[in-house]
C-alpha cells in the first residue's frame, strides 16, 4: 500500500534510503506490504505511518482509499497490487526511520519534478 499524508495544501514526499529492498533514492509515499495476518489494508496502512514517521493514532484522519491499482515494474519482473490512501494529519514534524533518507512537503503538482518509485503520480490521483 502507498499512504500519502497531507497537511493543509501539500502533501509528504520521502526519499527512499540505501538500506531499503527496492528503488532507494527514489521519491515515495509511506508503503509497506500486506501481511498475512493483516486485518485489512488500512490497518496496515496505519502501522506503517506510525512506524515511518513517528505519528500517532490521533494525529492522522482517514480522507480517502482509493481504488487499488496494478503497477508492472518490467526491469524489476514484479507486479504491485498498490493500495493508496489519503490521510490528513495535524502536524508537519515528522521522524522519519531507516527507510528513507529524507522528507518534504511539497504540493502535489509538483510531484512531476521528483524521480520517484513507479506511477507514483497515478497512485496519488486515485485518492485526490
Amino acid at each position: 500500500m502507498t499512504n500519502f499524508l497531507q497537511y493543509e495544501t501539500k502533501i509528504l514526499i520521502l526519499k527512499r534510503s540505501s538500506k531499503v529492498g527496492t528503488y532507494q533514492g527514489k521519491w515515495a509515499g509511506i508503503s509497506g506490504y500486506i501481511e498475512k495476518d493483516d486485518v485489512n489494508p488500512k490497518m496496515r496502512a496505519k502501522i506503517e505511518i506510525f512506524e515511518e514517521t513517528g505519528l500517532e493514532e490521533k494525529d492522522i484522519k482517514l480522507v480517502k482509499e482509493g481504488t487499488p491499482l496494478e503497477i508492472i515494474d518490467n526491469e524489476k519482473k514484479i507486479l504491485w497490487i498498490v493500495h493508496p490512501f489519503l490521510w490528513d494529519v495535524s502536524t508537519d514534524e515528522i521522524k522519519i526511520d531507516w527507510e528513507h533518507k529524507t522528507c518534504k512537503w511539497i504540493y502535489p503538482n509538483e510531484l512531476e519534478n521528483y524521480k520517484t518509485v513507479p506511477r507514483l503520480i497515478d497512485t496519488l490521483k486515485r485518492v485526490l
